[in-house]
């Protein structure tokens, strides 16, 4: 037939290798479906921590580890040298709003260097439903806060679940993991998800130090910001792949250098 080209052995190739490998496809759809499963773990742990409070009213374990991190010749003084006090005060500050606003606008500039502005809109959702999502679970269970021993900061809120907790983790995992898909070396990317994990383990460590959270407070609350965090990087990824979001530097390379 006139005007009609056979298509030929080189085009078909290239056509086949611009298609991403059957096996490929399985292994996205695999990670997506494990990261969604963990997401349910995490949830999971969070109905438990729940249902073993308001349930059967057990704070055994909150109780002994309050105590245990208090002098008990004097409930006010926390164990450990005065610096060490200080210093929680300090690190319990990077979970609160204005710290995680400042740290989330600061990571939005960066981004918006790289050009990715539809990330930045998603990074700015992530956040705030993160926000909401914490305050929402507050006002539901309405745990008071714990009068075991004196608070070392002023608290406002209600307890169930920590928002340092839980707002360090939705913010800081999420920060790791997005900025960690602009960087090449893997050296880097775990680098940057190390230090977001540690941040948010400190912060919600020192919730329960200075005595303004039980345990099981913090527990939940890196449970559901960590749950959160994941379905958020679970979206990220998705939204790359379909083209709606920019892609990170390993996908527009096409390489995953291992530094």
């Amino acid at each position: 037939m006139t005007g009609q080209q056979r298509p030929t052995a080189a085009s078909t190739k290239r056509q086949q290798s611009s298609l991403p490998p059957s096996g490929a496809r399985y292994r996205h759809e695999i990670a997506l479906l494990a990261w969604l499963a963990l997401v349910a773990a995490l949830l999971w742990g969070f109905v438990r921590i729940a249902d073993a409070w308001f349930g059967a009213g057990n704070h055994g374990f909150d109780e002994a580890l309050l105590l245990a991190l208090r002098n008990p010749a004097d409930l006010a003084d926390p164990i450990g040298p005065h610096w060490l006090e200080m210093s929680a005060r300090d690190i319990t500050a990077l979970g609160g709003i204005p710290v995680l606003a400042l740290v989330t606008l600061a990571a939005c500039g960066f981004l918006l260097m790289l050009s990715k502005r539809r990330t930045t809109l998603l990074l700015l959702a992530a956040i705030g439903g993160g926000l909401l999502l914490g305050t929402g679970l507050k006002e539901l269970f309405d745990r008071p806060r714990p009068e075991l021993v004196p608070h070392a900061v002023q608290v406002a809120t209600q307890s169930f679940p920590s928002s340092h907790a839980m707002m360090s983790a939705a913010t800081y995992l999420t920060l790791g993991a997005l900025l960690a898909r602009t960087q090449q070396r893997r050296r880097l990317k775990g680098y940057l998800l190390a230090m977001a994990v540690l941040l948010t383990l400190l912060i919600g460590t020192s919730r329960v130090y200075l005595g303004v959270h039980w345990p099981t407070d913090v527990l939940a609350g890196w449970w559901v910001g960590a749950a959160w965090a994941m379905l958020c990087w679970s979206v990220l990824i998705r939204l790359q792949r379909r083209g709606t979001v920019e892609r990170g530097v390993e996908r527009e390379d096409g390489a995953d250098p291992a530094g």
